[in-house]
């Protein structure tokens, strides 16, 4: 009995050193913290980076896990790791662009392109290309989409259109207000269509109602909406969302019609934010290759 009470204080003092001791745990503000919560500002993000058998997989998107419903792109080398290939009738869709429509009101759209000269309709006679489109019911626009952004022209003049639509006519079905933000004619834009990669980054800021153009991280231009305000995209008018295709497109789809063309270059990091990002912000994402 009496050598348990000489042992007692000799443990006592034992586990005080012990937690004494730095082990290198961190504290609790150096733990990793998602840089993208639920409900963050980043809306929309595939890298494209899978490289399973399962097409689907590969190019799911990280923020809600929003697999596509369809990949008709082959895998390439990207501008970090693995991108997408175009081609005729080749594209991604998805069910929705998760709460992108719901909750923006200023966005960004970010992405790396490589394409090599001229566009192509879907005949391969020239004509527009297309980044993104939201398909939307055929009554409620005359385009068939909510909201698109297409790229037009060569390497030494290309033409760069985004399309939006907002709101609805008191019968609820036609479109209230759409409007063309673009970089065209004289404005079009030079050495986009190199067969290099570019960092390209459309930022909306609603208390501005201006649209800026970023090419590898400098800004291009301003284009403003004028008086526009929020976005005002309405979600229910949303029947999908496309990378590489326009509102009217179908894998089978071989025509000229100018609103079913698909990406014949290649395509990284798309990403959708429901914020306008900073001249830094954007300028991190060009550097970073992200």
């Amino acid at each position: 009995m009496k050598n348990i009470f000489k042992i007692i204080p000799l443990l006592i003092a034992f586990a005080f050193l012990i937690g004494c001791q730095d082990f290198n745990r961190p504290e609790l503000g150096d733990y990793p913290e998602d840089s993208n919560p639920a409900g963050g500002p980043l809306k929309f993000y595939t890298a494209f980076n899978g490289t399973t058998t399962d097409v689907l997989m590969n190019a799911v998107d990280s923020i809600r896990a929003n697999f596509p419903t369809a990949n008709t792109t082959t895998a390439t080398d990207g501008i970090s790791g693995k991108g997408i290939q175009g081609g005729v009738g080749n594209f991604l869709s998805y069910a929705k662009p998760n709460d992108f429509a719901k909750t923006a009101s200023s966005f960004t759209i970010s992405f790396w392109q490589k394409h090599n000269g001229q566009t192509k309709n879907n005949a391969l006679t020239n004509g527009p290309e297309y980044i993104f489109s939201f398909p939307a019911p055929a009554d409620y626009h005359w385009s068939s989409g909510s909201m698109f952004l297409m790229f037009e022209g060569d390497n030494a003049k290309c033409a760069v259109k985004m399309l939006l639509v907002t709101g609805l006519a008191d019968n609820g079905t036609a479109s209230k207000t759409d409007t063309w933000l673009t970089w065209e004619g004289d404005g079009s834009i030079q050495g986009l269509l190199d067969n290099q990669w570019h960092h390209c980054a459309f930022v909306y800021d609603e208390k501005t109602s201006g649209l800026t153009f970023y090419k590898d991280g400098a800004p291009i231009g301003t284009k403003t909406w004028t008086g526009h305000g929020a976005l005002g995209l309405v979600n229910d008018k949303i029947n999908s969302m496309r990378i590489g295709c326009g509102p009217q497109g179908n894998a089978d789809d071989k025509s000229d019609n100018w609103l079913a063309s698909t990406w014949k270059g290649s395509l990284d990091q798309f990403r959708m934010y429901g914020t306008a990002l900073s001249a830094t912000e954007v300028n991190a994402l060009f550097t970073g290759k992200k």
